[in-house]
């Protein structure tokens, strides 16, 4: 018979509980600031939502009512240089950590008056989450997305466990820079079944990262208790699992959370961090809006009366008072300024509608709607001055044969000598002397800190890179396969693609994507996607497409000098192909300038990377004088239409050309564009050359049928170029 020996861990796990002794042992000054901040939080949303009532914010008010006392304890033990990011449901942390960035040295609740730093807090978070221009993020974030990189606050986030994979990356930025800095990542119950959450856990296990993951177990995920998502409702219990400190904690505690996060603390500096901290707390009102979870039928009002008597804004103050800490007038007090600061900041912002008697809001504080597509991305200031060169500019006396996949080792380890903020990371990069096709050769033994080999999580790694990049560092993300990019679709379109416009246009996120593209080698259909057309969908991504060693090495040189997301199409046909490399490699080819490969009238052939080659032999081939051009940039806002424009305008004819399947390429948005920008040069309709409808799968007779080939480009050409001209309108 097996015998059953019981297994234990040596990860600690503990409730946290404050006595009496920890209220008294407090500076009262710091009590007195605490009951003031937690005052004024409360008092602020209970005037947003009574401003949702009342139509003047738009969409959601995703209140934290209840959840107050945990994010005033946990902030209280920050400082300005610790980051933080959030959940939609923010207002209480963002609020918390703003005030704390806010307030004056020395500033004492019960003596000094009210400061008008945080008075411009407390107006600034309300503009902003009524969509104003005020905002920190110019109204664009509203009630979910706040940042304010100042005060330490990088993003709150709608996507329910998108925000702790960024919260990896800010940590690993601050551990990369010996700062000293903390992180904590604030998510809810319902993030914490989600992937995302467990990934994060683990990596910021792995790497020893200084991060708290601060859960806010609320008990509800809109109207689904936690007994119904998961066995374990203990959620602390997570951190077990993945060797990371764990500590339960009463929410409704200021004191408690206070405690649980400095002990956090100290885990951390003495290096047996991270650490999970699980707050047991409620929120009083439904997922959004005014009313109570029991007037939809999911809570019951014993429940929420259960917990409405263990009220910060009740318990607190009435503790401080039998204490002896503060007395009845000072609680008035500091009751009273906080209603007013939120009373003061309500009415800057709104004003009785002329002629009735409702609300509104002041109109001249509406952001500009000819500004809604700034700050998309950025304006590529960061590339003026940078050395440019074409290929005809070479000195073959200074230069190399390279392949391609070498070009792509040495112009990462360039730019790692160049910039120790660069990083690279992936799954595989720092073993087989080089990862799975040689792209980091060398950096492991140049640069073994900066070079992270990753779990096989894209989406954790995705976000975890992100997170790095808005808080100082250049990461490089290595996708093993392009398919793999659908895996991390959330940090790499929820979040990458749109993190620059919806925080206002003005922040940075200076990521590179490599995506390896592996058709034709028979590795099937979930290893073989050209996942160009998808990043086209979101403009916030810059796209580019090296079609040769010389055209790697100075787009990428670009890339990681823009402070824009950019995603790196690599095609794996192309990795052994050779071509002559400057000596030196410190030049730029920049973002949306094609190349005329081939000259010609007959019609322009638009296409890029390995169907460069393809096209030229095709049209030689077929022999027909067709203008190729590869385009090298692939987005659609920064393609070269003036080059395209003009090949046009001599040949009258376009084909565009891609290898993949026709269903998700880049294609048919090109041929669009092309419509609109050059209808009337265009004497014949525009022909596509493209893949088959299906994903190539491994059979070879298949796959190359699923491919576009060079035949397949001959008919392309005859076709666009045989057909009788369309006649001439003056006819």
């Amino acid at each position: 018979m097996p015998t059953m020996e019981p297994l234990t861990s040596e990860t600690p796990w503990h409730r946290l509980v404050a006595d009496e002794a920890d209220w008294r042992d407090e500076d009262p000054r710091i009590l007195a600031y605490l009951l003031e901040q937690l005052l004024l939080v409360r008092r602020f949303e209970e005037r947003i939502l009574a401003l949702f009532k009342a139509g003047c914010v738009h969409g959601p008010a995703h209140a934290s009512i209840g959840q107050e006392g945990g994010a005033v304890g946990a902030m209280s033990t920050l400082t300005d240089d610790d980051k933080i990011n959030a959940t939609h449901r923010a207002h209480h942390q963002f609020l918390a950590k703003f005030l704390n960035h806010a307030v004056p040295l020395g500033y004492d609740p019960l003596s000094s008056d009210w400061p008008e730093p945080m008075q411009e807090v407390v107006h600034r978070s309300m503009a902003e989450i009524m969509g104003l221009t005020p905002g920190y993020c110019g109204g664009r974030g509203g009630s979910m997305h706040m940042r304010w990189d100042e005060a330490g606050v990088l993003g709150t986030n709608a996507i329910v466990g998108g925000n702790p994979p960024q919260a990896v990356g800010y940590a690993l930025a601050e551990k990369l820079k010996r700062s000293g800095n903390l992180t904590v990542t604030f998510f809810g119950d319902g993030a914490m079944q989600n992937g995302a959450a467990y990934e994060s856990l683990n990596m910021a296990a792995l790497y020893d990262l200084p991060i708290v993951f601060f859960v806010e177990n609320n008990l509800y995920g809109v109207s689904t208790h936690v007994s119904e998502t998961t066995r374990e409702t203990r959620l602390s219990a997570r951190g077990q699992g993945v060797a990371v400190p764990s500590v339960e904690v009463d929410g409704m505690d200021v004191m408690a959370v206070r405690k649980a996060m400095q002990w956090a603390r100290s885990e951390i500096e003495a290096g047996n961090g991270p650490v999970l901290i699980e707050s047991l707390t409620y929120r009083y009102f439904h997922q959004h809006g005014p009313m109570k979870g029991s007037a939809f039928g999911y809570r019951d009002k014993d429940e929420e009366e259960a917990w409405h008597a263990r009220d910060p804004v009740s318990t607190m103050p009435k503790r401080l008072v039998e204490l002896g800490i503060l007395g009845e007038a000072a609680v008035a007090r500091l009751e009273g300024r906080a209603g007013e600061a939120v009373e003061r900041a309500a009415q800057a912002l709104t004003e009785t509608e002329p002629g009735s008697n409702r609300l509104r809001v002041v109109p001249a504080l509406w952001p500009d709607a000819a500004a809604v597509d700034r700050g998309i991305r950025g304006d590529l200031s960061e590339l003026d001055g940078v050395r440019a060169m074409e290929p005809e500019e070479v000195d073959p006396a200074d230069a190399r044969e390279m392949t391609y996949i070498e070009s792509i080792a040495a112009a990462q380890f360039h730019a790692m000598e160049r910039d120790e903020s660069v990083i690279v990371l992936g799954e595989d990069v720092h073993r087989l002397k080089g990862g799975t096709v040689g792209a980091t050769k060398g950096i492991a033994e140049a640069f073994p800190e900066r070079l992270i080999g990753t779990p096989i999580a894209e989406n954790g790694f995705c976000g975890m890179g992100l997170g790095a990049a808005v808080n100082g560092l250049r990461p490089i993300v290595e996708i093993m396969y392009a398919d793999f990019c659908l895996v991390a679709a959330d940090q790499l379109f929820n979040q990458a693609a749109k993190v620059r416009h919806m925080f206002g246009g003005d922040h940075t996120a200076p990521l590179i994507l490599r995506a390896r593209v592996a058709a034709g080698g028979g590795y099937g259909s979930q290893h073989s996607m050209d996942p160009s057309g998808v990043f086209a969908l979101w403009p916030g991504w810059r796209i580019i497409a090296p079609t040769t060693p010389f055209d790697y090495v100075g787009l990428f040189n670009s890339a990681v000098r823009c402070n824009d997301p950019v995603a790196i199409i690599e095609c794996q046909a192309l990795y052994q192909e050779t071509g002559p490399v400057p000596d030196d490699l410190d030049y730029c080819i920049p973002f949306g300038k094609a190349r005329i490969v081939r000259p010609g009238s007959a019609c322009t052939l638009v296409t890029c990377a390995n169907m460069v080659p393809v096209s030229t032999a095709a049209a030689d081939a077929a022999g027909i004088d067709a203008e190729v051009i590869d385009l090298r940039t692939l987005d659609p806002l920064g393609m070269d239409w003036e080059t395209i424009g003009a090949s046009v305008r001599r040949t009258n004819r376009l084909l565009i050309v891609e290898q993949t399947a026709r269903g998700p390429s880049l294609g048919a948005r090109i041929a669009q564009e092309a419509q609109e920008r050059l209808f009337d040069w265009l004497d014949h309709e525009i022909l596509r050359v493209s893949g088959s409808q299906a994903a190539p799968v491994v059979s070879k007779v298949l796959e190359t049928a699923a491919l576009a080939q060079q035949e397949d480009v001959i008919a392309g050409l005859r076709a666009v170029t045989e057909a009788a001209p369309l006649p001439d309108a003056a006819e």
